[in-house]
């Protein structure tokens, strides 16, 4: 089939690139966000799904809004047969949605109907989820809530950040989208409605979010923190500045009031609602990422100061 891809994060690069890889179809354009200030310099800088696009001699849209006129004239021209869209990052008005032919089929890293939204992955790991998966679907209206084609499933591990579980789905989910757009072409898969029940929904995490709560219980905590890794990354109040903190682990041993740092000989421990956890890594305002002995040590914390 002739295919537009539609995605602009790095977890959209695995699809993109098993399209590209696949004998049965062919990408002919890409759309994905426009080019975004980036670093120290603030320079412009491509996206990961635009810079692949580069490199395959691939013509890259980077509409400002998916309705532009001028977009959909050049959609409309690629004649596509259908665009699989990953992490795209707009809202697709219905006139951008009919032009081809098999419409457009989003993978999106949740198992639909649970976890619709823009934070699917960091949702499943805050709310202790076992298992996880990734879904295509094609897009309607309503916000992820069109007919699945196909599902993948993943285990999520206890030491699972966001960020290393949506690694994973990404490379599964580009085999599900391939093996989706296999049989949209054969004509042997048909998408089935969503289920009325079970329906959740994964608003985009905010910095706020992300501010680790330390009267809750440890496990909470320590599911927060995997959830917001590596982004937006969780904090809490030391000293009235923001403490960066990675991911912690609940601990035996002494149990500190809520948000008590308590300085041992070889890990920081910060008490909970019930046990505490061991802090990771950690960075103080202004510094490098270190580990919490050391931040610790270099902090010369007295007894009975908290992160709040």
């Amino acid at each position: 089939m002739r295919l537009v891809f539609a995605g602009t994060p790095e977890p959209a690069v695995p699809s993109l690139r098993a399209l590209l890889d696949s004998p049965r179809h062919e990408v002919v354009a890409v759309v994905t966000r426009p080019d975004a200030p980036a670093g120290r310099g603030r320079r412009l800088v491509r996206s990961p799904v635009a810079a692949l696009a580069d490199e395959h001699g691939i013509e890259v849209l980077t509409p400002a809004r998916a309705g532009e006129p001028g977009f959909l004239d050049r959609l409309a021209e690629l004649a596509p047969d259908a665009c699989p869209v990953v992490a795209y990052g707009a809202l697709l008005p219905q006139r951008t949605l009919d032009i081809p032919r098999h419409g457009w089929v989003n993978l999106h890293f949740s198992l639909l109907p649970a976890w619709r939204g823009a934070a699917p992955v960091q949702a499943a790991i805050r709310a202790g989820d076992e298992i996880t998966g990734a879904s295509t679907f094609r897009i309607v209206k309503e916000l992820d809530a069109g007919p699945v084609y196909g599902v993948v499933t993943e285990k999520i591990e206890p030491s699972d950040t966001a960020g290393a579980l949506l690694d994973r789905l990404a490379v599964s989910g580009a085999r599900l989208l391939v093996s989706t757009m296999d049989g949209i072409e054969d004509g042997r898969l048909q998408a089935e409605p969503q289920p009325a029940e079970g329906i959740s929904y994964a608003p985009k995490v905010t910095v706020d979010d992300a501010k680790a709560d330390f009267t809750l219980p440890a496990l909470a905590v320590d599911r927060l923190v995997r959830s917001v890794t590596p982004e937006p990354g969780a904090w809490a109040w030391f000293r009235g500045e923001r403490l960066k903190l990675g991911p912690v682990a609940p601990a035996e041993g002494p149990r500190p009031a809520p948000g008590e740092v308590l300085v041992e000989r070889r890990r920081v421990l910060v008490g909970t609602a019930t046990a505490a956890v061991r802090l990771g890594e950690v960075q103080a305002q202004g510094k490098k990422r270190m580990p919490a002995a050391d931040w610790a040590r270099g902090s010369r914390i007295e007894q009975g100061e908290r992160l709040t």
